[in-house]
Formats: C-alpha cells, sequence, structure tokens
C-alpha cells in the first residue's frame, strides 16, 4: 500500500506540475523590430547569394573625381548565374541605379552625384545615349 500511495503522490505532483508550465510556458519570442548587422545576403536552395545589401568602406586606394572612393551602401539582385542585374547604391556624393539586361553591355545606369544627374543608355551593339537635364 505505501507503494500505490507514493505514485499516486507522485502521479498528483507531476500533473500539478505539467498543469503549471502549460499555463505559464512562455509565449514564442515575437520577431525583433529591428534587424541588425553589417551585411545581409539572401541565398537560393543551392547556397548561392541572390541578393545583398552591403556597406563598402572608403577605399584610398581608388581615386574617382580626385577624391578617394567613398563609403557606399550597396544593393545588389543576382542572377542565378551570378550576374548581378540591379544595383542600387547611395554614397555622401549621391545616388545610383544600375539595371542590366541579359548580354553585356546592355544597361540603363541613372545617377545623381553632387549637382549632376544623368541617365545613360547602352546597348549590345554598343549604342549609347546618355540625357542629361
Amino acid at each position: 500500500m505505501p507503494t500505490q500511495t507514493l505514485l499516486g503522490v507522485l502521479t498528483v505532483v507531476n500533473l500539478g506540475l505539467f498543469s503549471f508550465q502549460s499555463v505559464h510556458a512562455p509565449h514564442p519570442a515575437s520577431p525583433p523590430d529591428v534587424l541588425r548587422g553589417r551585411a545581409l545576403e539572401i541565398v537560393d536552395d543551392r547556397g548561392k547569394v541572390r541578393a545583398s545589401i552591403t556597406i563598402m568602406p572608403e577605399d584610398p586606394k581608388v581615386i574617382w573625381k580626385g577624391k578617394p572612393y567613398p563609403e557606399t551602401v550597396l544593393l545588389r539582385l543576382i542572377t542565378a548565374d551570378g550576374r548581378p542585374n540591379v544595383k542600387l547604391g547611395a554614397g555622401k556624393n549621391g545616388s545610383g541605379l544600375l539595371i542590366a539586361g541579359e548580354d553585356d553591355p546592355t544597361y540603363v545606369q541613372v545617377l545623381a552625384e553632387g549637382r549632376e544627374t544623368t541617365v545613360r543608355l547602352k546597348d549590345t551593339d554598343n549604342r549609347e545615349r546618355v540625357i542629361r537635364p
């Protein structure tokens, strides 16, 4: 009889603990309001990077318009072949958008640098048109 009493007490204690945990179980964590990091990469099923957001630091080795290439935030959308067909960049001097076609050098480029803006269109026959205000 003492064994049955002990088993009964243990069963009641286990049910009590189970009930307590079920009622007071922590809720699943809600997603963070802000995702923070130094870069973001989205990969496909094979693990190849298909989209990325990167902060490119200033590069004193690369001179651009007489000054070191400025820090730039760059968004790339990449094809399955690894070719970045869309690039969107922003830096302290301005911003730019490049939309590439299937074949090099087909692209549309929109730039706003300093006080200048341009739209450049180029096709596979190397015909180019630059539009300025």
